[in-house]
């Protein structure tokens, strides 16, 4: 097996300009932003199969340490549609017990259940952060270690979480 040290980035095809600026601010070095990005694996092209499509995606995610998704507005519907791709990565996340970043893009700093998917609303612990590089990359530095711990304890915390406002002051956001 490999090594899992890699983010998969979910997403609606409609937020891809969301992920387009995480790659950026990855790219700036002025930016304390990084990650290694599952999607630059196993090209799945738009003309494959869909079999092909979702072997690879299973492939990358299998492959993944943590994943971040990417919450816009139309996320929690297309999550919800079993021919959509974004419906069978949100399952292969869940049954590979993968730690979530849930990124509002709307800005939001808060965990919002009734825009999750229904698979992360609850039990699934998840954290919700804002769409701004610092906190995403708090987020994966600090909540993401806690989730593997959170794993193996008789009362495990479950449910969508978010940072207080401490955390993005301390991040000066």
């Amino acid at each position: 097996m490999a090594y899992r040290n890699k983010t998969y980035v979910a997403f609606a095809s409609e937020d891809i300009r969301s992920y387009r600026l995480m790659q950026a601010w990855r790219a700036n070095q002025h930016i304390d932003f990084n990650f290694f990005d599952a999607h630059n694996l196993n090209l799945a092209l738009d003309t494959s199969q869909r079999e092909t499509i979702r072997r690879r995606l299973r492939e990358r995610l299998a492959n993944t340490k943590q994943a971040v998704l990417l919450l816009g507005d139309g996320t929690r519907a297309k999550a919800a549609r079993p021919s959509a791709f974004l419906y069978y990565e949100i399952e292969v996340i869940e049954k590979l017990a993968l730690p979530v970043v849930v990124v509002n893009l709307n800005g939001s700093r808060r965990a919002r259940s009734e825009r999750l998917p229904a698979r992360l609303a609850a039990p699934y612990y998840t954290v919700s952060v804002s769409f701004q590089p610092k906190i995403i990359q708090y987020a994966l530095d600090e909540y993401v270690p806690r989730f593997a711990r959170n794993l193996g304890v008789r009362l495990p915390i479950t449910g969508p979480h978010f940072y207080k406002g401490e955390v993005y002051r301390t991040l000066g956001l």
